[in-house]
């Protein structure tokens, strides 16, 4: 993360409230602005989640607060005297119109009551009101119902993400250090993978200039874009593993997404079939004043605990 200096930063001091900030992206948002002196409010249907977070806190810096933001009554007290409100809620599963659409209009409903200065809803890349894959729908509609409660907010739509403890490289190094025979779906899929704490710096830096960022839509992603059959390669290298990939025809993929119990569902298919890169339309990473960085920068190191003795293994010498 980008070093500041939190006694002279804009977010010094201020409340942000965070709906949704106990998940995987919400912790690290949650870090970046400890970082720069702002104090938190962790709402949330599952806050307990988040109470890791705690020892980076000095006292009274961070509160955690159960939020359901389908009930408007919910999403008022969660953002009640904030500064700044930062909207993190998604999922694929359920009602998803009525939780990320729905939940973000209440929550900007009441950031605009509460007079929250500034607000950052979390989109994604993809978001299309027209797409076929309703959770692209919900984010699509979800940016409208917050524009038009709360016009100076600013949207960021980022790309997967990827960290060093969980995320969708860490899903796949799994499942390749332990199959020696792995499927690939969407094998010419591209994927511009987004570093987890450029995002977060990203989210930062929209709440401490809504004067600049207000209002405004980022396509935020990584400097590269990889293929999927490629992304699994890389990763199998710097396990130092030796791998049979299949690449899956989409028919076949289609199928699999159908069954129930799969670990990818019919919208996940779409969106990854369709690739996840910035479309170009929007500005990016770098008028929020962040460089993004490679995967390539942490890979090697992050794989070393995948690797068949660890650190003590020689990757010039396949591993099963």
């Amino acid at each position: 993360m980008a070093a500041h200096d939190p006694l002279n930063d804009r977010l010094n001091g201020k409340l942000v409230a965070m709906t949704g900030g106990s998940g995987f992206f919400g912790r690290h948002v949650a870090q970046a602005l400890l970082e720069r002196g702002a104090r938190l409010r962790i709402a949330s249907r599952r806050p307990q989640k988040a109470f890791s977070l705690k020892p980076l806190a000095q006292l009274g810096q961070i509160e955690f607060m159960p939020c359901d933001v389908r009930d408007p009554d919910s999403a008022a007290m969660a953002v009640r005297g904030a500064d700044a409100v930062v909207n993190l809620v998604a999922s694929f599963e359920g009602d998803l119109k009525k939780l990320i659409c729905g939940g973000a209009r209440n929550v900007a409903r009441a950031a605009r009551d509460a007079g929250a200065g500034a607000m950052v809803h979390i989109s994604a890349i993809g978001a299309d009101a027209g797409s076929p894959a309703e959770y692209a729908q919900a984010k699509a509609l979800s940016e409208e119902e917050v524009l038009a409660a709360f016009p100076g907010a600013t949207i960021l739509r980022p790309s997967l993400l990827f960290a060093e403890d969980e995320g969708f490289v860490q899903m796949l190094a799994g499942l390749i250090s332990t199959l020696p025979v792995l499927p690939v779906f969407a094998p010419q899929a591209k994927l511009q993978l987004l570093f987890v704490d450029d995002a977060a710096d990203a989210v930062a830096a929209a709440l401490a200039d809504p004067g600049k960022h207000g209002g405004k839509t980022y396509e935020i992603a990584g400097p590269e874009a990889i293929g999927m059959m490629d992304l699994h390669e890389r990763i199998a290298a710097a396990q130092g593993r030796e791998r049979h990939f299949i690449a899956m025809p989409d028919a076949l993929s289609a199928l699999f997404a159908a069954l129930p119990g799969t670990p990818m569902n019919g919208d996940q298919w779409c969106l990854l079939k369709q690739g996840n890169v910035p479309s170009g339309g929007h500005p990016g990473l770098d008028k929020l004043g962040v460089q993004p960085r490679p995967l390539g920068l942490f890979l090697d190191r992050w794989m070393v605990r995948y690797r068949k003795h660890g650190r003590f293994s020689d990757r010039t010498r396949g591993a099963v």
